[in-house]
């Protein structure tokens, strides 16, 4: 093992950068006395949504169908099986591009009967470049560093032992809008305005812990 003095640091680095990509999480709901005419409800509302939101074309980066229910409501304190109604639950995500068709998607599909919108969501792609970027610059921080401190105890480098990704982390998100519509009484005689939504700034961190080797103070 080398006898060398050995300095160990922390290169650390914070950018702040806009979003890229925008999700919604959208709840279709469908309800009745007879459960073949709640299936054909919940069928034609998804229908309808999944067509509104496809002619946004290319700003769609993904749709999907992330989940659905369907099941009997018993009445309340009775201990038979008789069945109240049924309702049933789509569940779809939507991933933009495109921020400035958000607002008025938002405002066009929380327009749509016993439908509810969660997000949006702001996030950057999970191969974002961003990522690389904030590597890199943890990496060059933590060289630095190095040298800063052995230039004060009058020595240089020789020679790096190790490099540690300490972590990388993404802090967006908290869900920005929420809207329902419950059937005529949100329902407008036209589309809605759409609604103004700013992106929210995505904060990437990256951090590493390295080694390296230096020459003796001059003073030891």
């Amino acid at each position: 093992m080398s006898d060398d003095p050995l300095i160990r640091v922390r290169g650390e680095t914070v950018l702040q950068v806009e979003p890229e990509i925008a999700e919604l999480t959208v709840h279709l709901q469908a309800r009745d006395m007879d459960r073949r005419r709640t299936l054909d409800r919940l069928s034609a509302r998804n229908q309808q949504c999944l067509d509104l939101i496809k002619t946004y074309g290319e700003a769609v980066e993904r749709l999907e169908t992330t989940g659905l229910v369907v099941q009997p409501v018993m009445r309340e304190r009775r201990r038979d099986e008789k069945v109240h109604r049924y309702q049933g639950t789509v569940r779809i995500h939507v991933t933009l591009t495109d921020f400035g068709v958000l607002g008025e998607l938002v405002t066009r599909l929380g327009d749509l009967e016993l439908t509810a919108v969660q997000g949006p969501t702001w996030a950057l792609r999970p191969d974002s470049p961003v990522y690389r970027r904030a590597r890199h610059q943890a990496a060059r921080e933590a060289v630095g560093r190095a040298r800063e401190y052995a230039e004060a105890l009058g020595c240089r480098l020789t020679g790096l032992v190790e490099l540690a990704d300490e972590g990388l982390t993404t802090h967006p998100q908290r869900e920005g809008y929420a809207l329902a519509a419950a059937g005529d009484l949100m329902r407008a005689q036209s589309a809605p305005e759409p609604i103004d939504l700013e992106p929210e700034t995505q904060t990437v961190r990256a951090a590493v812990e390295a080694s390296f080797t230096a020459t003796a103070p001059d003073d030891l």
